[in-house]
């Protein structure tokens, strides 16, 4: 089973590369020229998909100028059957939304393995509506195979502007275990953490070609002499930093 799971990882990460290229190219075009306007890039996600979100988020390697926007009621250490309601509430978003530091040019990258629930639709449109572009990173085939949970009859990838197909199977897990209605170990969150680390790779190389310096990539707390770096890097970002909330608590 172990091979098996890891024979379904390596597949679905190969057809990302071979089909979903382009697309992770684009985000990542438009989360540099977001940052080398001043802006910055954004990402949320409900449920498992939140550690998407923090993937990019304040880590080694990442980029100091990302915003996580991570609601504590959206995920599932306050229970698991208030995320779910509250991810299928219609207008809860916007509310969240409108604390962010959100302005037109940046980029919005919403995570959502099915795609169909009123969070992800609403923050995409949310997103769109005050010029921000839209990246998503969703399960095409989950999402087309299940009816839209939103009034507006649209899923994820039907509203955003960049979308980026994690590969994944309807219903996320691989393997069969007791037959084929009971399926085990899913995919999505170890796909989407590529495709999150993907397009920081794509935004660092044009931020690099631009000559931005210093380059907003954090280095590991843990290694020696890194404090002094990273200090130094959100000094330089400041301005940009001190509108986060996620910074902030």
């Amino acid at each position: 089973m172990i091979g098996a799971y890891y024979t379904a990882v390596t597949g679905m990460l190969s057809k990302v590369m071979e089909t979903q290229g382009a697309a992770i190219a684009e985000a990542g075009r438009l989360g540099a020229e977001a940052i080398l306007g001043g802006g910055l890039m954004h990402a949320i996600g409900t449920g498992h998909s939140h550690m998407i979100a923090e993937e990019m988020f304040d880590r080694a390697g990442g980029l100091v100028l990302a915003n996580a926007i991570l609601e504590p009621s959206l995920m599932l250490h306050e229970g698991v059957q208030r995320s779910s309601s509250l991810e299928r509430l219609p207008g809860y978003v916007q509310r969240l939304m409108e604390l962010e530091p959100l302005s037109p040019g940046d980029l919005l990258i919403v995570i959502s393995n099915s795609g169909r629930n009123a969070v992800p639709v609403e923050a995409a449109l949310y997103g769109r509506e005050r010029g921000l572009r839209v990246a998503a990173i969703t399960s095409v085939a989950h999402s087309a195979s299940q009816p839209p949970n939103h009034a507006s009859g649209k899923r994820l990838y039907e509203v955003a502007d960049v979308v980026i197909d994690n590969c994944g199977v309807p219903g996320d897990a691989v393997l069969p275990v007791g037959g084929p209605a009971v399926m085990a170990c899913a995919t999505s969150t170890v796909v989407g953490a590529f495709i999150m680390q993907a397009i920081t790779a794509a935004v660092v190389e044009r931020l690099a070609a631009a000559g931005m310096n210093p380059l907003p990539v954090l280095r590991s707390g843990n290694l020696e002499g890194a404090s002094d770096h990273n200090r130094r890097v959100r000094a330089a970002y400041m301005d940009r930093i001190a509108k986060m909330r996620a910074y902030l608590g």
